[in-house]
């Protein structure tokens, strides 16, 4: 049994004795004496000095042929931070969301009312417009890493670089539109082009939403299949969205409808070639 006096501690097992080659496991000898250090509790420097558990001793590293591959993870993240934005506007300006969806598909005598209320609300429009902004702007991204057309190796910097184009395009075409309202004396007329305008844009940056989770994950065929679901889509809201606007300008301002053809061709199909 152990022996333990006021300056050493010895452990001696005598029962310890050198087993097979054969063995499972093997038990270690140990005939250890060491100082007992009187300002450390007796317990710890028994752990340190087991015979059987190397307290003392360096930890073991092991070393394991394990790899780690880095995915879309950036994506993920990104899509959840997309998809908790829009659940926050959607719960918190809930009326907003039900009057644009209401003026989108109506075109009755209360109209003007629904436009006139969402007008007076300009946060959520602040709002969806930045999240267009942002949504189109990786969406336009996800096309040119598809078909290989990137100026920039970094998608999210790349990404950063189509959502400030369009701000700069739409910056542009908001006060473009608003000097010549000024200048030749429609600005009832500008301002219903510009909001209209502005209207299916918030629409289009929710509609690409889904479009840009699929797009995100999916190849082969299915991406092929969702991409042209996503065109098709948004060539349908941006032909709505002239039909709105000679609808809404046709009773304020008298123009011929070549010449609104001619503005269509130079100022919504020129600048995207």
């Amino acid at each position: 049994m152990p022996v333990i006096d006021s300056t050493t501690l010895a452990v001696i097992d005598s029962s310890a004795s050198p087993l097979s080659a054969d063995s499972v496991s093997r038990k270690p000898y140990s005939h250890a004496t060491w100082e007992i250090d009187p300002r450390l509790p007796l317990s710890y420097q028994l752990m340190l000095h087991h015979p059987y558990f190397a307290f003392a001793s360096k930890p073991v590293v092991v070393r394991s042929d394990l790899k780690l591959f880095k995915g879309k993870e950036s994506l993920f993240y990104a899509l959840i931070g997309l998809l908790l934005t829009f659940s926050f506007m959607r719960q918190a300006f809930p009326k907003y969301f039900n009057d644009l969806f209401r003026l989108l598909f109506r075109t009755t005598i209360k109209q003007k009312q629904i436009s006139e209320q969402l007008m007076q609300t300009p946060l959520p429009s602040l709002l969806l417009n930045v999240f267009f902004v942002f949504t189109a702007g990786m969406y336009i991204d996800l096309l040119l890493q598809h078909y290989g057309h990137t100026p920039v190796d970094n998608f999210w910097l790349l990404s950063l670089y189509c959502s400030l184009g369009l701000t700069i395009m739409y910056v542009v075409k908001f006060f473009g539109l608003k000097v010549a309202g000024w200048l030749f004396n429609i600005k009832a007329a500008a301002d219903a082009y510009i909001f209209v305008v502005f209207i299916i844009n918030k629409v289009i940056g929710i509609f690409l939403l889904p479009f840009w989770c699929y797009l995100s994950f999916l190849g082969g065929n299915a991406y092929t299949v969702v991409m042209v679901l996503s065109w098709c889509g948004i060539a349908i809201l941006l032909i709505y969205r002239l039909l709105l606007t000679y609808a809404s300008i046709r009773n304020q301002v008298k123009f011929n409808p070549f010449h609104f053809f001619l503005y269509l061709c130079a100022f919504e199909i020129a600048p995207f070639y």
